[in-house]
């Protein structure tokens, strides 16, 4: 009969500590969206709102370097599209996201 009493005090001990093992376990997946959060969404999504900016306030006479290295002055302005002088008499037309970067004026005569 004592074998009995002592396997249900067993699991009332355990029931217990169960409890507080299910917390800590719950506690890592939490711990690392925040980490996930901090490390990688936010810092991505404050690029992506400086890009959008950027790309709003290019207007004609501006000097870009596109993702593809082509350095170039805006000639004109679209919705969707920009067209660039890349030399003298030599224009292309390209998706206005893939203007990579502003640069100073007078950069694209010096290089």
């Amino acid at each position: 009969m004592d074998s009995f009493i002592n396997s249900a005090y067993a699991q009332v001990a355990g029931a217990a500590g169960g409890s507080q093992s299910m917390l800590s376990a719950l506690m890592l997946p939490v711990l690392l969206l925040v980490v996930f959060y901090f490390l990688l969404i936010r810092p991505q999504n404050k690029r992506a709102k400086e890009q959008r900016e950027m790309l709003s306030k290019v207007a004609s006479g501006d000097e870009v370097a596109t993702t593809g290295g082509i350095l170039g002055k805006v000639l004109d302005v679209g919705e969707q599209f920009v067209t660039l002088e890349i030399a003298s008499g030599v224009n292309i037309k390209l998706q206005k996201f893939q203007i990579a970067q502003v640069l100073p004026k007078g950069t694209v005569k010096s290089a």
